[in-house]
């Protein structure tokens, strides 16, 4: 836990060759399902060439922000450019719910005029996408790839073609055996309510991000406890501000400390205990040797422990 911080080169060249990968799957069968959905006359097959299309452009997307954050710190952008990968999630967070939307537009002019249905093309052309996005899934999912919000909004849009395969491969069936084509616009619009709800949370963590938000998993109230009970120099925590850029958190402190014979070895300490306990990496910590008088003291004290990111 203690050096994840220092994960910006390996997984990012990692990152990058798991997202070229999955936008080359993904592409490809983009292709395929759009001319078998036209083909075939089915919407729900439509559905999932309409997540692939976000799909594939969520993928390019991620790879450039990718490869963005690479580029070393300079006097403007003093963080690099990490905080693209989070705008590129935003981004990708939006592109489903608008997708999801005009599937449901869709699938309720299905239901006044409905069109007839090739249910044997539609099977094998939905078998076939659903492969494919195990396969970029799977591509997506291995390693440290999880951690990173961008590469998790890539694979939420691949998860999303994998459920409307199986949604597809399941209105396929029903067609075939008894010819019912209202199943086809039922399972497309249960397909984007579950994509929906997978959206709507990673367009909260990014918000969250974009906002300055302090990490949901962190309780700022536990922290200062911790740090106190920790290294018993520590009397007081106050002027508590932690965010994220990339997925890297960012802290900045006021210490109220005993005067220590050792000022370096003390706020190495406390550093350490940031690093290993909340694998805070980056941390600006001021050490006062007089309790604080300001109006701002008490700030975190009384409020929940994700309050603090509106002083920041």
């Amino acid at each position: 836990m203690a050096h994840t911080h220092s994960h910006s080169h390996t997984p990012g060249n990692d990152n990058a060759k798991r997202l070229m990968l999955a936008f080359g799957v993904t592409a490809t069968f983009m292709v395929i399902e759009v001319i078998g959905g036209l083909v075939s006359g089915s919407l729900a097959l439509l559905a999932d060439a309409g997540h692939m299309l976000t799909d594939a452009a969520a993928l390019l997307f991620a790879l450039l922000a990718v490869q963005f954050a690479r580029r070393p710190p300079n006097a403007r952008h003093t963080f690099g450019w990490l905080r693209l990968t989070t705008l590129a999630a935003f981004v990708n967070a939006i592109a489903l719910v608008v997708i999801t939307v005009l599937i449901v537009w869709e699938a309720v002019q299905r239901f006044r005029h409905p069109q007839p249905i090739a249910g044997t093309t539609m099977m094998v052309i939905a078998v076939a996408g659903l492969l494919a996005n195990i396969l970029a899934f799977w591509i997506l999912h291995r390693g440290s790839g999880e951690k990173n919000l961008n590469v998790r909004a890539a694979a939420l849009h691949v998860l999303g073609d994998l459920l409307g395969s199986v949604g597809a491969i399941v209105a396929a069936l029903v067609i075939l055996y008894t010819g019912w084509t209202p199943v086809d616009p039922i399972l497309s619009v249960l397909v984007s309510c579950l994509v929906l709800r997978s959206a709507w949370r990673l367009l909260k963590e990014s918000v969250n991000e974009l906002l300055e938000g302090a990490p949901t998993s962190m309780d700022i109230d536990e922290l200062k406890r911790n740090l106190r009970r920790s290294v018993p120099e520590v009397r007081n925590v106050h002027h508590v501000h932690v965010w994220l850029v990339g997925e890297k958190p960012v802290m900045t402190m006021h210490v109220q400390v005993i005067p220590p014979h050792d000022h370096d070895a003390l706020l190495d300490r406390i550093q350490h205990f940031l690093e290993h306990h909340y694998d805070i990496g980056h941390a600006t910590v001021q050490m006062e040797y007089q309790p604080c008088n300001g109006p701002d003291c008490h700030l975190n004290e009384a409020q929940s422990g994700h309050s603090h990111h509106h002083h920041s």
